[in-house]
This record gives structure tokens, C-alpha cells and sequence, in this order.
């Protein structure tokens, strides 16, 4: 798959402010009623998966989608560089650790999918991991990788996990007006760093490691 071919900017599925408040609120309404639901039968568990680029908008829409959830049944977790004790473990092994519950909804924002993605454009970080000197050959890590994510996923499913998956796209352009307002817009510059322009450099880099996921 190409992303270049998807169009990053879509018609809104809403009238104006006061439509989407509506479309938000009837649909926060019934996410809530199916999570009661959920967490009553107590038979099975969601797992919502976000990824994207740097500034497509992850943790918005994890705020307005699930604004209606009872965090009582609902975890968020963040994935970005592997601790030194993550390190130690097999690839999966820290997002295993947070899998939901029976009854209870799950929300990765970054995931499993970093082990071919940020690891597979710095490839210092798969060196770290302290994997034996053959299992280090890049052309056949990444596609055991893939079976590995494949494996599990199934795995999940026959035992009652829900996975849904999301891919937030947006432009190099896009991103770059984003990068811009985080500067300029004082609120917003915790969301900003020097290591967001490193990363934005990769772009073409990232671009074929989604690519490779997304086909």
C-alpha cells in the first residue's frame, strides 16, 4: 500500500460545530450503554490500537472518542522508547503487560507496531535489545516480526479480545503547520521538542515502515 495515494484531508461527516457536538454526544451516549454491556457480561475485552505520525492527532482523538467512558473500565497507555527493563524482555513483552481485562476496554496509543517501525528506522534500538547475533538479520527479522504480531493478534481473538485498529493520516505539509502552531501557541508548546524535527526528518524513512504494515 501507498500512502501517498490516500488523501489525507477527507469531506467532515458534520454540518458545522454545533452538528459535530451532536454526532460526538449521540455516539459518546451509546459507546457508553455498550461499555455497560461490556463490562456486565464480563465474557470479553476491546482493544483499540492507535497509530500514526508525529502530530496526527492520537491523544484528541482518544480525548473526544472516549470522553463518555467510564474510566473505571477503560486504561490508556503510551508506548515510545523501550525502558532498560523492556529491554530485557522479548518484544512483545511490555504491551502484553497491559492488555485489557475481561469486561474492559484498552487503549494503545503507539503499540506493538513500534517493534517495525521506530526499531526497524533506528536500528540502534533492535542492537539494544541484546537479541543473539543471528536473529539479527534484517532481511528476515522484520516479516518474523509481522508473524509474531499475526500470532498474537489470533491468539487474542480466540480468548475474547477485540482488536480495532486505527491509522490517523495526515501530510508532511499537515504535520509541519502542526509543528508550527506547537511553537507558536504558548498552551501548546509541552507538545513540542527537538526530537520531534529529528523524527521528522525520517519522514520518507517512516513512511515505507507504515507502508510495510498497512500492505
Amino acid at each position: 500500500m501507498q500512502l501517498s495515494k490516500w488523501q489525507t484531508r477527507i469531506k467532515p461527516c458534520y454540518e458545522s460545530k454545533e452538528h459535530y457536538k451532536q454526532i460526538l454526544g449521540q455516539h459518546v451516549q451509546e459507546l457508553s450503554a455498550l461499555q455497560n454491556l461490556l463490562y456486565a457480561s464480563n465474557s470479553f475485552s476491546v482493544l483499540l490500537i492507535f497509530q500514526a505520525m508525529d502530530a496526527a492527532g492520537k491523544d484528541g482523538a482518544i480525548k473526544h472518542v472516549m470522553s463518555g467512558i467510564n474510566p473505571q473500565g477503560c486504561q490508556v497507555f503510551s508506548f515510545k522508547h523501550p525502558s532498560a527493563e523492556e529491554l530485557e524482555h522479548d518484544f512483545l513483552w511490555r504491551t502484553t503487560q497491559r492488555l485489557p481485562e475481561r469486561g474492559r476496554i484498552g487503549i494503545f496509543n503507539r503499540s506493538y507496531y513500534e517493534e517495525v517501525l521506530i526499531v526497524r528506522v533506528h536500528p540502534e534500538i533492535l542492537r539494544a535489545q541484546g537479541l543473539p547475533e543471528r536473529l539479527l538479520d534484517e532481511k528476515k527479522i522484520w516479516k518474523e516480526r509481522f508473524r509474531s504480531i499475526v500470532d498474537i493478534e489470533k491468539h487474542l481473538h480466540r480468548n475474547g479480545t477485540r482488536i480495532i485498529k486505527f491509522y490517523l493520516h495526515l501530510s508532511q505539509e499537515e504535520q509541519r503547520k502542526r509543528f508550527l502552531e506547537r511553537i507558536d501557541t504558548p498552551e501548546k508548546n509541552w507538545k513540542f521538542s527537538q526530537s520531534d524535527l529529528a523524527e521528522r526528518a525520517l519522514w520518507k524513512q517512516y513512511t515505507k515502515a507504515y507502508e510495510s504494515c498497512l500492505s
